[in-house]
C-alpha cells in the first residue's frame, strides 16, 4: 500500500478541518476515527423525533467566527441564545434568592452590579497572579477589596464558583488563575435547531474517513509516521493527532518516541474536565416567561443552580442544566431517573406543584467515553496560557497536535478546534491555506 501524504487521527472538527484543507491542495489524506460517526465531541442525537446536541451547542460569539461563517455557508439555521458564557445579565434571567423567592428587577440589577464590580477588580488580581495561584485565590482578592458584608460577598462568591464550573467543568480552586482569561463574547451567541452535527458532516464530504478504526500507537521519526490501528497499520509523511487531552494523558494512544518538551510539559499541566448535560423535556412550560435562564442562589444551589430555556430551539418545553465539576462526580453511576429526581427537587422548590415531571430526560456521560474521557480541557493550577500553544508544537517536523486544547485565544470551543486544524494544515503545507477553502464549493 502506498503511504499517504498525511494521516489525520480523529474526525472531529479539528481533524476534518486539517484534512479538508490539505486534501484541497491535492495531497492524499486519510482520516482515522474510532467512533462509528464523524464529529467527535460535536454529536447530535436523533431519537424519538427529537434532535439533541449532546456535545457542543453554542457558537460563543459570532463576530469574526470561522465556525459562524462555515455554518452560514452550509445553510445551518441558528437561534440567538446569548447566555452560554455565564453572563450575569445581558439577557433576561430569572434570579431566585436563597429562600427560593424570585428577586425583583432592582435586586437582580444590584446583584449583577456587584458581579461586574468584582470582575473589574479581577483584572488586576489576575495580572499579579503566579502560576501557583488558583481562580479561587484571585476571585477572593477581588471580593475582599469591595469591603462588603459576609452575605453580600457570599452571593458573588457563589456566582464565581458556578461560573468556573459552567465555563470549564472544574471546581474554582482547581482552575488556574488565568483559566478564564478567554471569558469574553464577541457578538451574539447562537445555537442550532437542526443540530450542530451538520458542520462536521459537511466538512467530511469528499474525504476518505475510515470509521471504527481505533488507533493504538503512533511511531514518528524524521522519515515520517507509522500509525497502528486495530484494523492494520498505515504510514505517511506526516500526521495530525487530534485526540482529546484526556485520551492522551490516559496513554490510550502510545506515542513512540514519547512526546518531547515543550509538548509533554504542557500536556501534564492541562486536565480534562467533568461536565455533563442534563436535558429535560416537559409536557407544559411551568417556569418564568420571557427569560433565557433561571438561576438559584444560596446553599441549595450547590449542585443545580442554572437552567436554560431551550423551548424556542426544540419546539417543546425544554430546560437544559449542567452537572459540572463536583456535581458531575457526585452523579457518577446514577441513572437518568435519579438525576431527574434531584434536578426536579430544586425546580419544585422554586415553582411548587407547577413543576411537573419531565416526559423525557437525557444525561450525557462524556467522562465515560473512552475516546473523550471528559468534555474538554482546562488549565489546572500550575499551568499558564502558553501551555495551549505549546501543546501544538510540531514534533520532529512530522507530528502535529490539534484540537480545542491546543488553541490559546478561545480554548474549549469548536472555533478553537477549527482554527487549530487550520494551523496544523498550514504548517504541513508550508504555506498559507485560506480557511475559507473549508466551505468553498469544490470543482
Amino acid at each position: 500500500m502506498q503511504p499517504a501524504d498525511t494521516i489525520v487521527i480523529g474526525a472531529g472538527v479539528a481533524g476534518l478541518t486539517a484534512a479538508r484543507l490539505l486534501a484541497a491542495t491535492g495531497r492524499t489524506v486519510v482520516v482515522l476515527e474510532a467512533r462509528d460517526r464523524v464529529g467527535g465531541r460535536v454529536w447530535t442525537e436523533h431519537a424519538d423525533g427529537r434532535l439533541t446536541d449532546l456535545g457542543a451547542s453554542w457558537i460563543h460569539g459570532v463576530e469574526g467566527s470561522a465556525v459562524a461563517a462555515a455554518a452560514a455557508a452550509f445553510g445551518m439555521p441558528t437561534v440567538e441564545f446569548t447566555v452560554g458564557g455565564y453572563q450575569v445579565d445581558s439577557r433576561p434571567i430569572a434570579y431566585y434568592s436563597p429562600s427560593g423567592a424570585r428577586l425583583s428587577e432592582a435586586d437582580a440589577a444590584r446583584f449583577a452590579a456587584d458581579v461586574h464590580a468584582v470582575d473589574a477588580a479581577l483584572a488586576a488580581a489576575i495580572a499579579g497572579a503566579g502560576a501557583g495561584d488558583s481562580y479561587r485565590d484571585v476571585t477572593e482578592t477581588a471580593i475582599a477589596v469591595q469591603g462588603w458584608d459576609a452575605e453580600r460577598a457570599q452571593r458573588v462568591r457563589e456566582h464565581l464558583e458556578h461560573r468556573s464550573e459552567e465555563q470549564y467543568g472544574a471546581w474554582i480552586a482547581d482552575l488556574a488563575a488565568h483559566g478564564l482569561d478567554d471569558d469574553s463574547i464577541a457578538g451574539d451567541e447562537v445555537v442550532f435547531p437542526q443540530g450542530y452535527d451538520v458542520l462536521p458532516r459537511r466538512l467530511a464530504e469528499g474525504l476518505e474517513v475510515r470509521l471504527e478504526h481505533v488507533v493504538t500507537r503512533v511511531e514518528w521519526s524524521a522519515a515520517g509516521v507509522r500509525v497502528l490501528t486495530d484494523r492494520g497499520d498505515l504510514t505517511a509523511r506526516s500526521a495530525v493527532l487530534t485526540v482529546p487531552v484526556g485520551v492522551l494523558k490516559a496513554g490510550a494512544v502510545e506515542i513512540d518516541p514519547p512526546l518531547p518538551e515543550p509538548v509533554a510539559g504542557a500536556l501534564s499541566r492541562l486536565e480534562m474536565n467533568r461536565f455533563e448535560k442534563v436535558v429535560l423535556r416537559f409536557p407544559t412550560r411551568f417556569w418564568d416567561k420571557d427569560v433565557y435562564a433561571i438561576r438559584q442562589q444560596g446553599p441549595e444551589a450547590r449542585s443545580w443552580h442554572s437552567w436554560y430555556d431551550l423551548t424556542a430551539l426544540h419546539g417543546e418545553p425544554t430546560l437544559l442544566t449542567f452537572a459540572a465539576g463536583p456535581t458531575a462526580r457526585k452523579i457518577t453511576g446514577w441513572d437518568d431517573a435519579r438525576v431527574a429526581e434531584s434536578v426536579m427537587g430544586q425546580l419544585r422548590r422554586l415553582y411548587g406543584d407547577r413543576a411537573v415531571d419531565p416526559i423525557a430526560i437525557r444525561v450525557t456521560a462524556w467522562h465515560a467515553d473512552p475516546y473523550a474521557r471528559g468534555s474538554y480541557a482546562y488549565m489546572a493550577v500550575g499551568s499558564t496560557t502558553a501551555d495551549h500553544d505549546a501543546l501544538a508544537t510540531p514534533v520532529g517536523g512530522v507530528l502535529h497536535l490539534a484540537g480545542e486544547a491546543t488553541w490559546t485565544d478561545d480554548p474549549a470551543t469548536v472555533p478553537a478546534a477549527m482554527l487549530s486544524g487550520h494551523r496544523a494544515a498550514t504548517r504541513i503545507a508550508g504555506r498559507d491555506l485560506p480557511i475559507e477553502h473549508l466551505w468553498a464549493e469544490r470543482d
